[in-house]
């Protein structure tokens, strides 16, 4: 069962508060402390993400198991852990990016 995490938003600029991802080439906010659950991200050249992810954002969701939730789904990133207690994937559906996290 998929649970909504956060929304994340593609802007063109580097918001307040933005932390650099150097592996994903991406400047990004911490969902966590929006009221609203978005995340900002300001792509820098190189990023590895899909060009989807990087042109439409994405919606994100936690599930128990990313491996039976990845079954049979269009799978565009991933997986791909982030560190001991995250994993994420992200999926195509209905033409639209949805980032799939399985935290531990």
């Amino acid at each position: 069962m998929r649970t909504f995490n956060h929304v994340g938003i593609v802007t063109d600029v580097i918001r307040e508060g933005a932390s650099y991802n150097s592996g994903l080439s991406v400047w990004l906010t911490d969902y966590s402390k929006s009221p609203n659950k978005i995340e900002f991200l300001k792509f820098e050249s190189g990023s590895c993400l899909p060009e989807l992810v990087q042109k439409q954002g994405h919606i994100a969701y936690t599930v128990p198991s990313l491996e039976e939730e990845l079954k049979g789904k269009k799978v565009i990133f991933g997986p791909a852990v982030c560190d001991e207690h995250l994993t994420i994937a992200f999926i195509e559906e209905e033409g639209v990016a949805i980032e799939l996290m399985e935290i531990k």
